[in-house]
């Protein structure tokens, strides 16, 4: 296992369905484009057809060929993740690789979803659960097949509200973005344990990007306002020095996608410091991902909302 791993070392991919949420931007565009050029038949998961297009586009001028699909996806709505689940389940046989990518950050006001969550809980870990668990027969009819979350650095600092998940008291946009990212990890390692215990053909693994410079940063905390917020200038203000490219912020993806001996409840990240940007290799959970009980409670609660 090298520091310096690359897109170079992915195995081929020819013969693979992949599907990944919101590849039409930023680190799902470019974990999109890695595994169409190495073969895979990769599903384009996002709200905005258009931009769906615009990416599919793309991805064939650096990858000629490359076979593509579009598929409509709302993440904050169940009925959406449904009717996707459903078409995906009409078009193919099996799912090789899902990879649970797609995400919103630090909303400032509280926004709360069709179905009532609050929306990056919604957004980023209840409806890649509830996507997960409707594709999980089609991943276990692959040979080999693979999920990835991804988590984020800020799940580091985050806790399960188990009393308030939709952070009816004390909602702060910080607070909800850390919890929803925390709770991705977690339910990459629970998935990963159950696929062990019940001898799965299923690897659950998840990653997480550094820094890297996508929209991620200023979508979110300008969400219902009219002017960028303090946060948002913030960041960009620091990241020429302390970020790195989506394409490279796509490497612990690809990496925990593909590489031979990721296994189940592994975690990827940049091996810079602080975990901020550079190549991908295998590193620590946050601490509170490691609690089986609280992933298993995390799971039964998710079970429950959605249904």
């Amino acid at each position: 296992m090298s520091a310096a791993w690359t897109t170079a070392a992915m195995p081929p991919q020819a013969g693979r369905v992949a599907l990944v949420t919101g590849a039409t931007s930023g680190l799902g565009l470019e974990t999109a484009r890695a595994l169409a050029g190495a073969g895979a038949r990769v599903i384009l998961a996002a709200r905005n057809e258009a931009r769906a297009a615009e990416a599919v586009a793309d991805i064939g001028r650096s990858a000629p060929g490359a076979a593509l699909a579009f598929e409509k996806l709302d993440l904050a709505s169940l009925a959406s993740v449904r009717e996707a689940a459903g078409r995906i389940a009409g078009q193919y046989a099996s799912l090789d690789l899902l990879v649970n990518n797609a995400g919103v950050m630090a909303i400032p006001r509280r926004t709360l979803t069709p179905d009532g969550f609050e929306m990056q809980f919604a957004s980023n870990f209840l409806g890649h659960f509830a996507l997960t668990r409707l594709l999980l027969p089609m991943l276990c009819a692959a040979q080999a097949a693979r999920v990835v979350t991804l988590g984020s650095l800020a799940a580091r600092g985050g806790a399960i509200a188990f009393d308030d998940p939709q952070l009816a008291r004390g909602y702060s946009p910080w607070r909800a973005y850390c919890q929803s990212k925390l709770a991705c990890v977690m339910f990459a390692i629970e998935l990963g344990r159950r696929a062990k215990d019940a001898g799965w053909r299923l690897v659950s693994a998840a990653a997480h990007p550094g820094w890297s410079v996508t929209n991620l940063q200023s979508v979110g905390p300008q969400m219902g306002l009219d002017r960028p917020s303090l946060a948002s200038m913030a960041m960009r203000m620091f990241e020429p020095l302390l970020a790195q490219s989506a394409a490279a912020g796509a490497l612990p993806t690809l990496f925990a996608a593909t590489a031979p001996w990721v296994g189940n409840g592994d975690y990827v990240g940049p091996d810079g410091l602080g975990g901020l940007k550079g190549a991908p290799v295998l590193v620590p959970p946050p601490v509170a991902a490691l609690n089986a009980a609280n992933g298993k409670r995390l799971w039964d609660m998710a079970e429950g909302l959605t249904g």
